[in-house]
Formats: structure tokens, C-alpha cells, sequence
């Protein structure tokens, strides 16, 4: 590679991580995780990412692309984030890891990002997202706590 050609290489990696991406080029961890709070959010809430878009006068693909992290959120998006799912804008910011905050391109030289933890993980999947729904929409406590006790009873225990 020419010498002119590393210096655009470089300029495009600088350019990059100035608009929060990392060196890499990927995402940015915290964009990442502000993302997969609005979908946690979306999707608690029964949302489709259609209905999010329209209601923030955006197309549906923008909304995906936040939720990835692809895209930043501004802060006025936030807000309007933050309106339309009915919770504060810290909400965005809860359960974010140590690691992820030192993750951010402004503080990291070389970012290492420990692999998220198991229950975060199931918490973000869309079966167990929707049966904790269902399970809110059972009008009955004493159904409810049924239901409860079912799913423990087919689950393995904690010793197993």
C-alpha cells in the first residue's frame, strides 16, 4: 500500500472512531447497549419496530438500526425515545457494565468486553420476553402464582 494510501486508511479509522465507533470500525459498546435497552423496552411493551418508527417519525429500518447499535442515538431522540416508551432517559443507561463504559472509544486504547451474562442473555430473547408478557396479563394472583409454581416445578431445581 502507498504511503498516501495508509494516511486515508488511517483518516478513515480516525473518522470512524470520532463518530463513536471503536478503532475497529465496530459500534460503539455503549450504542450497543442503549440500543438493546429500546428493544427490551419496545418488545415488554408489545411494540412492533413499525409503530416505534411511526411514532418517532421515523422508518423502521432507522429504529433497527439504533437497536443494533449501528446508528447513534442524538439526544433529542433519546428524549423522544424515552416519551414514546414511557420511561426516563437513565432508563437507557441502566445495567451497563463497568466494562462497557470503559469500552467507549474516548477511554479505550484496547477494549476488552467480557461475554455478556447468561440471564441478560435470556432476558433479552423475545420467548422470554413474551411469556413474561402472558404471565402479566393473567388477572389472577392466585393464577398467576400457579402458573409460577408450574413453571419451577418443570424446570430443574437449583442443586441440579
Amino acid at each position: 500500500m502507498t504511503e498516501t494510501g495508509v494516511r486515508k486508511a488511517t483518516e478513515r479509522v480516525s473518522r470512524r472512531a470520532s463518530r463513536g465507533r471503536t478503532p475497529s470500525g465496530k459500534p460503539n459498546p455503549i450504542d450497543v447497549h442503549v440500543g438493546s435497552r429500546v428493544r427490551l423496552r419496545r418488545t415488554l411493551l408489545g411494540m412492533s419496530q413499525e409503530h416505534l418508527a411511526e411514532a418517532l417519525g421515523l422508518t423502521f429500518q432507522q429504529v433497527q438500526k439504533y437497536e443494533r447499535g449501528a446508528n447513534r442515538v442524538g439526544a433529542s431522540r433519546l428524549f423522544d425515545l424515552s416519551r414514546v416508551l414511557d420511561v426516563p432517559v437513565d432508563y437507557f443507561f441502566e445495567d451497563m457494565g463497568d466494562e462497557v463504559m470503559a469500552a467507549s472509544p474516548r477511554h479505550m486504547v484496547h477494549a476488552t468486553v467480557d461475554p455478556p451474562d447468561i440471564a441478560e442473555v435470556l432476558m433479552a430473547q423475545r420467548e422470554t420476553l413474551e411469556l413474561v408478557r402472558a404471565y402479566y396479563r393473567i388477572a389472577d394472583p392466585e393464577v398467576r402464582k400457579q402458573v409460577h409454581e408450574l413453571a419451577r416445578a418443570l424446570g430443574p431445581s437449583a442443586a441440579d
